[in-house]
């Protein structure tokens, strides 16, 4: 049964028939519980997931009182009094159709049903393993918070809340997915975010049609132009400090039951070379970390290019010295140079590939078997030479630099490397042109992925190539709201 027909299935008033039903929905799967008892003289019965609910919150909050209700009239009036006479839980949605209902269940709510009653009564019992709070993995930092977002989107909910206590954040929850039926977050702070990117993003997610939604990869392309772009305007945060900066900025945020990861919408080129630690250190020390991760990016881009192209096609660049020491390493090497950078390239990225997905215990293993076995053997048969080696380990030192922008650092690489071995500078000079166009036609709901510098807005500069001081900061402060008035 599909879920159209499921929400079109109202309750049926016969208790004995909605068991029935129930039953024959979930294929009598051995995790759906049903317990029934009497009550009020009416009888009932009490539906839960195993495993999804707290046994002992359900016993305490809603068993225990339930069971000590006086005589009522009707299915009806034993509702009444529930709602009215006793707490149970906080959170107490009603069903009125079998899809709300299986949806409540699979969440982790005990869900009443009663003879005569055509609806039913959810109580928030949950209680499912889940893992706790920890130190984000990608997001590091020295003097900011250690906590990072779970897999619990109300956990997640939680975290931020904390942080903005203001009534001015909302967060509005929704279900996605045919199958899957996962809870998702949209929060933003109310007073902060244009309308016209609020229902933009409204629609977007509205259009979604998917059977399952299990990662942020499900949602994001929903969020962005069908369009080609090399770099995401949507960005990906696990830190809820850094969440929180981004609604007050006037942003809007999307959190998914499951994934650790919160979507930011929309995002800015230069966040991607921003760390909280820059909003910890004097400006002077920001200043130098940020544009050591400018310079990182255009080296993990670019070094290998422009070393192949200078060797192969412009030699007459180098001093005699460096010519001499180069051509001296190269002469033995039986590939030609650009042959030799891509193979390296491919190395290290298989390299990168199995450690990330190798168990951790044995993850030991490929940076002993990477750095002292073929490395080192690579260098010493001559199959490789040690200036491009050289030149490879900078570049791939460079990518690590900015985690962000890894899968386009991977790629652009390879493509300047490929234009800068077959037309030199010239072919480089091209590809960097045709990918700045991209970048600066890169924009989401009105937003550009460039500003504030392309189109230039002053209010943005002070957190860009530079860093402001703090108190000069929140004087000028730049907000995707004041862009959207200085659009008008």
């Amino acid at each position: 049964m599909t879920r159209t027909e499921r929400e079109r299935l109202r309750l049926i008033p016969e208790l004995e028939a909605n068991i029935a039903m129930i039953k024959e929905m979930s294929g009598g799967s051995s995790d759906v519980l049903i317990n029934r008892f009497r009550t009020g003289g009416i009888e009932c019965a009490l539906i839960c997931c195993e495993g999804m609910m707290s046994s002992q919150t359900a016993a305490e909050m809603v068993l225990s009182p339930i069971t000590g209700i006086p005589p009522q009239s009707s299915a009806a009036g034993l509702f009444r009094y529930i709602q009215t006479e006793l707490l149970l839980s906080t959170d107490r949605p009603t069903a009125s159709d079998y899809d709300t209902l299986f949806r409540l269940v699979n969440s982790g709510f005990a869900v009443l049903i009663a003879e005569g009653a055509d609806s039913a009564l959810a109580f928030g019992v949950q209680g499912y393993a889940s893992r706790g709070i920890q130190e984000p993995s990608g997001e590091g930092n020295i003097l900011g918070s250690h906590e990072g977002f779970t897999e619990t989107v109300r956990t997640n909910m939680s975290l931020l809340r904390r942080r903005l206590k203001s009534p001015e954040l909302v967060m509005e929850l929704e279900v996605k997915g045919e199958r899957s039926r996962t809870d998702i977050c949209l929060c933003y702070m109310r007073d902060r975010v244009p309308e016209r990117l609020l229902e933009r993003i409204r629609r977007s997610l509205n259009g979604i049609e998917l059977e399952s939604v299990l990662s942020t990869g499900y949602i994001r392309p929903f969020l962005e132009k069908r369009s080609f772009e090399l770099f995401s305007s949507t960005g990906i945060t696990e830190r809820p400090d850094v969440l929180c900066s981004k609604l007050i900025e006037g942003r809007a945020a999307v959190l998914i039951d499951g994934v650790p990861y919160a979507m930011i919408v929309p995002r800015l080129l230069c966040e991607s070379f921003h760390t909280l630690d820059d909003y910890a250190y004097k400006p002077y020390y920001a200043v130098f970390s940020r544009w050591l991760r400018y310079g990182a990016f255009i080296v993990a881009v670019l070094l290998p290019a422009v070393y192949t192209a200078v060797v192969m096609h412009h030699p007459e660049l180098l001093n005699s010295t460096l010519l001499m020491l180069l051509a001296e390493a190269e002469k033995s090497a039986p590939l030609p140079i650009l042959a030799e950078a891509l193979i390296v390239l491919l190395m290290y990225e298989m390299i990168r590939e199995a450690g990330i997905r190798l168990p951790k215990p044995v993850g030991g293993a490929v940076s002993i078997i990477s750095g002292l076995i073929i490395g080192d053997a690579a260098v010493k048969s001559g199959l490789v030479s040690t200036p491009l080696l050289t030149v490879t380990a900078l570049a791939v030192l460079g990518g690590l630099v900015v985690p962000d922008l890894a899968p386009q650092v991977t790629i652009l690489r390879f493509a300047f490397l490929a234009a800068g071995g077959i037309m030199g500078v010239f072919g480089i000079s091209l590809l960097a042109c045709a990918v700045l166009v991209n970048v600066c036609a890169t924009e989401d709901y009105g937003f550009p992925f460039t500003a504030p510098l392309s189109p230039f807005s002053a209010a943005g500069t002070g957190d860009t190539a530079v860093r402001l001081g703090m108190r000069r900061m929140l004087r000028r402060g730049f907000t995707v709201e004041g862009y959207y008035e200085q659009d008008k």
